[in-house]
């Protein structure tokens, strides 16, 4: 084999080796921007439907309990639209408002369909019985589920 005959296959096999070195590394990277986009918007939806369920005012009580069943699937969907009604008297009995705020959230698992966040959520409520208000803190667990596009809580456990 020849000196030019060798530079050319050593070449040829470079030129290869780093096609498929760049191609590798390129599926890895949008693999890993597909993994973090995934996991920002679970967060999301997991910090949305924390404020969702501890912010309910008697006085748009209808609002925000839509707010709720809006972000839910599955039998957390069924249970909390099967206490809807009794929760609207007793919320309106009260004149309850619970002001929500998420502090902190963070993934426990998750996979391309369904994941379990843990969140941390403060709410200062008042009612008749305390008028002046109180702060509750709540830490939650929160089970999703991915469908038709968006990320749905399927479940929610008060934890700790």
């Amino acid at each position: 084999m020849s000196r030019r005959t060798a530079l050319s296959v050593g070449l040829a096999t470079a030129t290869v080796v780093t096609t498929a070195l760049t191609i590798w590394l390129t599926l890895g990277v949008m693999d890993q921007r597909e993994a973090d986009h995934r996991r920002q918007d679970i967060l999301a939806a997991a910090r949305q439907s924390a404020l969702n369920f501890t912010s309910l005012d008697y006085r748009h009580y209808d609002r925000d309990s839509a707010n709720v069943l809006s972000s839910a699937t599955g039998d957390f969907k069924k249970q909390f639209t099967a206490q809807t009604r009794q929760l609207t008297e007793l919320v309106a009995a009260n004149k309850s408002v619970s002001e929500g705020q998420v502090l902190e959230a963070g993934i426990v698992r998750s996979d391309e369909n369904s994941a379990r966040v843990l969140v941390v959520a403060d709410s200062k409520v008042t009612n008749t019985a305390v008028p002046r208000g109180e702060a509750r803190t709540y830490r939650l667990q929160l089970d999703l589920l991915y469908r038709d596009g968006r990320w749905l809580t399927s479940d929610v456990e008060f934890v700790g």
